[in-house]
């Protein structure tokens, strides 16, 4: 019994020794590369209709200035896969189209009717952002919610510690869209 212990027990340290450990990421002011695991809900408003409502997974991949996302279903299976770089995107949609545009934000416009901004998402996730905006800060410090050219974006924390990261965004635009994200994982970009 002593040697069928020892084993399990040796064996659990060499696994434990054969994964390398996660990077934390570093303080929100600094982090540049991320990559996150989230669920979404989008619900659109047009004038005179009824809400039209979604939702799926989403993986990002924020590294080197170059924004990778996966949009999945909630079953997981890829709907479609959108690369950004400054005054450049590219999106591969499940039944094999693809598109290319100088211009991110107009082309989830013309693929998908609504107006995302998604070149300030990746700011917008962590808390900042390049416009005129107002920022509001809890008791923390950290960015509570901010309003920027119509949007607003809210966020909500599990921790309570001053450097956390949010764990949830809504991000609204008033009579529009209305996107909420679910974040289940932080990580360092690989």
């Amino acid at each position: 019994m002593r040697f069928i212990l020892t084993i399990l027990l040796a064996a659990t340290l060499l696994a434990g020794c054969a994964s390398a450990p996660e990077r934390p990421l570093p303080p929100r002011e600094k982090i540049d590369n991320f990559a996150l695991e989230a669920r979404f809900a989008l619900r659109v408003l047009s004038p005179g209709k009824a809400a039209q409502s979604s939702g799926g997974r989403l993986s990002w991949i924020q590294n080197n200035g170059q924004s990778h996302l996966l949009i999945s279903n909630p079953l997981g299976i890829g709907v479609a896969e959108i690369t950004i770089q400054p005054g450049h995107a590219v999106l591969h949609a499940s039944n094999g189209e693809r598109r290319e545009s100088g211009n991110p934000d107009l082309l989830i416009e013309e693929v998908t009717g609504l107006r995302l901004p998604v070149t300030q998402m990746a700011d917008w996730l962590l808390g900042r952002h390049a416009g005129q905006g107002k920022i509001w800060r809890d008791f923390a410090g950290r960015p509570q919610h901010f309003e920027d050219a119509g949007w607003r974006v809210d966020y909500e924390y599990e921790s309570e510690a001053a450097d956390a990261l949010p764990s949830k965004l809504t991000i609204i635009r008033d009579g529009e869209i209305e996107l909420r994200l679910r974040i289940e994982t932080w990580k360092d970009a690989p």
